[in-house]
């Protein structure tokens, strides 16, 4: 536990008698890009939600930071530093791309303001918003309101008002579903500058964007991860490519 950043335990969640995660352990070291993988109904969604707080396991615990965090609900986890992207992202279409980041900044820091003008005078705000802003690549719409955003940048918007709030991990949930392949490469370039400087759980059905990204690769497989290791060894693994990545072994 010392070491890992996130980790859980024997995390298990049934529904019913539907098994969805299956005596899950994981540990995700700081500043380590993990995936997860697996096919559709491989219960990839139930284990993020757990991740996040949404949903409490059965059975198994999750750590963070060596903390106990099994028992702690959403805005207490986020207030730790691990979050969810949309969890503290609600985009305000008639705010500006800055304001809505500078918006994030203040929520994360339990900032409370009525109109956006005093909140905008806050320097400490903005500063943190105009170097996230800059990190994402979102300089040149920063003026536009979010609403005229295309859908791509958009998701940059959601992950920079997630990193104005100055979190320790991310749990990024398809990022990339729906994008076209210049959006894309856009988000994965995005990705890679943040690697190293927080530890990111990344479920993706985009295999090359996996293949790029990723430190290592867990494949979940009727809720339980059934394997896990670098990119390459899960690439030229005989019974992923028979389970998951569509080829015989």
């Amino acid at each position: 536990m010392t070491t890992s950043l996130l980790s859980t335990r024997s995390m298990t969640k049934r529904y019913g008698g539907l098994l969805v995660t299956d005596d899950v352990t994981v540990d995700i070291q700081p500043g380590e890009l993990h995936a997860i993988i697996g096919p559709n109904g491989a219960g990839k969604t139930t284990l993020i939600n757990q991740l996040s707080g949404e949903l409490s396991p059965d059975v198994g615990q999750v750590y963070f930071q060596g903390q106990d965090v099994t028992s702690l609900d959403i805005e207490k986890r986020v207030r730790l530093g691990l979050l969810r992207s949309y969890q503290i992202t609600s985009i305000f279409e008639a705010f500006t791309v800055r304001e809505n980041v500078v918006l994030s900044a203040a929520g994360a820091k339990r900032n409370a303001f009525s109109f956006l003008k005093p909140m905008l005078a806050h320097k400490n705000l903005t500063d943190i918003a105009d170097r996230v802003i800059e990190d994402i690549g979102l300089v040149a719409n920063q003026n536009i309101p979010a609403g005229e955003l295309a859908y791509g940048e958009r998701r940059q918007l959601e992950l920079a008002m997630a990193i104005a709030a100055e979190p320790k991990f991310l749990l990024l949930d398809e990022p990339m579903a729906g994008m076209s392949s210049q959006e894309s490469t856009v988000v994965i370039a995005l990705l890679r500058r943040l690697k190293g400087k927080y530890g990111i759980l990344l479920i993706e059905h985009d295999m090359d964007a996996v293949f790029a990204l990723a430190d290592r690769i867990s494949v979940l497989v009727y809720g339980r991860i059934m394997f896990c290791g670098t990119p390459d060894e899960i690439r030229n693994h005989p019974e992923v490519k028979a389970i998951y990545l569509g080829e015989e072994e």
